[in-house]
């Protein structure tokens, strides 16, 4: 099968789930991590409908990129006016792109209820509109809106608008599951019939995932003959997203051995989890963990059978390498947990173990009665590197500081709604003894503060940490007449700098100690994590 284009519309379409708000400047930096990673089609936005697109498409003309065509997207002329004077085909004509896509409506229902038209007018506004844009020297693509849904209601009518679209010049037909409710077989049996109505198109598919089909559609779309796949990177989109061209171009690539980005294919692919990761966090949202091939779990292993079994042949419980895509698996701990666990994950930091060995009982154990207290080890691998390094102690993590005492007082009066907050750290930093206090928006920020004021004169890289995400979770009701406020609670803090992030976990029936256990242990992570690359390069001069 010839090479499937792959069109990203994650810069338009994309954007509008409604926990998106992305700049131009994010545009741009999002665009050319697809270019560097090889999508053919870019979608940049709507030209002239907001100041943001227009930015995004006058700045990305600065730029020279090497695989991807940047296309603007837009409508059909509106009824009143012709296409030459139509406010919408004219900011698209003056876009500064080669590539034009635009949509209308390909359903007779959809042309007489939303469009208040004629369906015979409709046809018109769709032909008249990709000439106009033709006769400006585009390469007109035709998003056919509505169009399954438009075809079950009235075939001959949807077939219609795709030879309007057709005959005015357009170079691909995208065919639209605009509201997500088709299944595979409905869209395999509609695009033979359409290709079969009209030869020597190149037909497309857009799907959206309303019942959790987009990626199922869009290869059944290929497999009955699409070459053109619209999509966006982590399944982003309006309602329940669009198909996720994170998981359809490894499908296609990998599984079906279907070519879709520019050789050497298997050395892009393994971008493909980064460039996740770089979507995600320039949109501000949180990642989606358990996405398939590029989530963070989505090659993780918490059962104690499957880890004994990854660890003798990874396919036993892997559909595929996760290096393919730029992922690695996870060795998990948890109460379900077994001592292959606790030896891959040794392994993992350098430690070449037996499952027999007495230190790897001892730590199965201590980490078994940990997790069946509430430490969630399966969600902050940096505590269970800590606590096995520790353990071992012939590479063990040094005492960076040691805690004498912390006291947290909170006054909140009658006449001010924000609590006042403060906290004083003592701790033993190498031999000396540091004594702080700070204020902060609730004890665990004061406690962060004045640890670290503590810190940092010793340790100035402390500077580049950040913590990111706290979250506490009630494990368990008191039985006794305490009541559910005598909970136990287990926080987690997720902390990163430049180089990345991690997890760490506390555990307690107090939320200030549970806070410090997790908030020490991800401080100590980082100093052990910058120690141990000085070592590193300190050994390889």
């Amino acid at each position: 099968m010839s090479r499937i284009s792959i069109y990203d519309t994650t810069l338009r379409d994309g954007s509008q789930s409604e926990d998106v708000q992305i700049s131009a400047s994010d545009k741009i930096k999002i665009a050319l991590a697809l270019d560097e990673f090889g999508v053919a089609y870019i979608e940049g936005g709507w030209p002239g409908s907001n100041p943001v697109d227009v930015e995004f498409f006058r700045e990305i003309q600065r730029y020279n990129l090497k695989n991807s065509r940047i296309a603007a997207f837009g409508s059909t002329h509106h009824a009143s006016v012709s296409a030459d004077h139509d406010e919408n085909l004219l900011a698209l004509a003056n876009a500064g792109t080669q590539i034009v896509a635009i949509f209308g409506k390909s359903s007779a229902l959809q042309a007489r209820e939303a469009l208040l038209l004629d369906p015979d007018r409709n046809l018109e506004i769709i032909r008249d509109s990709i000439a106009w844009l033709k006769s400006q020297g585009k390469d007109v693509f035709f998003d056919a809106e509505h169009f399954f849904d438009g075809f079950k209601n009235n075939p001959e009518y949807a077939e219609s608008a795709l030879k309007s679209a057709h005959d005015a010049g357009a170079s691909v037909l995208v065919l639209c599951d605009t509201n997500g409710g088709s299944m595979p077989y409905e869209i395999s049996e509609i695009i033979r019939h359409v290709a079969a109505k009209i030869p020597g198109c190149r037909l497309g598919i857009h799907a959206h995932n309303d019942c959790e089909m987009a990626v199922a559609n869009s290869l059944a779309a290929v497999q009955a003959g699409a070459v053109h796949v619209q999509g966006c990177m982590n399944g982003i989109g309006e309602r329940c997203g669009n198909a996720n061209l994170c998981s359809i171009i490894p499908v296609l690539s990998i599984k079906c051995g279907i070519p879709c980005l520019p050789a050497p294919e298997p050395e892009r692919l393994k971008k493909l989890t980064a460039l996740s990761g770089i979507i995600t966090e320039t949109m501000n949202l949180k990642p989606f963990n358990r996405q398939p091939f590029v989530g963070y779990s989505a090659f993780a292993h918490k059962g104690g059978v499957h880890v004994s079994a990854v660890n003798r042949c990874p396919a036993l419980y892997e559909h595929m390498p996760p290096e393919l895509v730029g992922n690695s698996d996870r060795i998990l701990i948890s109460e379900l947990a077994g001592r292959s666990n606790i030896v891959s994950l040794a392994r993992r930091f350098g430690f070449h173990l037996d499952k027999d060995e007495p230190v790897v009982k001892g730590l199965f154990n201590e980490l078994k009665k940990k997790a069946s207290l509430g430490y969630d080890y399966a969600a902050a691998e940096a505590s269970v590197e800590l606590l096995i390094l520790r353990k071992l102690a012939r590479r063990g993590v040094r005492e960076f500081f040691r805690l004498l005492q912390y006291h947290v007082s909170t006054l909140r009066t009658s006449g001010n709604e924000v609590p006042i907050v403060e906290t004083s750290v003592m701790v033993e930093v190498e031999g000396a003894i540091e004594h702080t206090a700070a204020t902060g928006m609730g004890p665990v920020n004061a406690l962060d503060t004045a640890l670290r004021k503590a810190l940092l004169p010793f340790y100035p890289k402390l500077r580049d940490m950040r913590l990111r995400d706290f979250k506490v979770r009630v494990l368990s009701g008191d039985d006794s007449d305490k009541g559910g406020t005598a909970s136990v609670v287990r926080v987690l803090i997720e902390s990163g700098d430049q180089e990345g992030s991690w997890t760490t976990v506390g555990v307690s029936h107090d939320i200030i100690e549970a806070s410090w256990q997790a908030l020490s242990d991800s401080l100590t992570y980082k100093l052990y994590k910058d120690e141990s690359k000085q070592r590193a390069l300190h050994n390889s001069d």
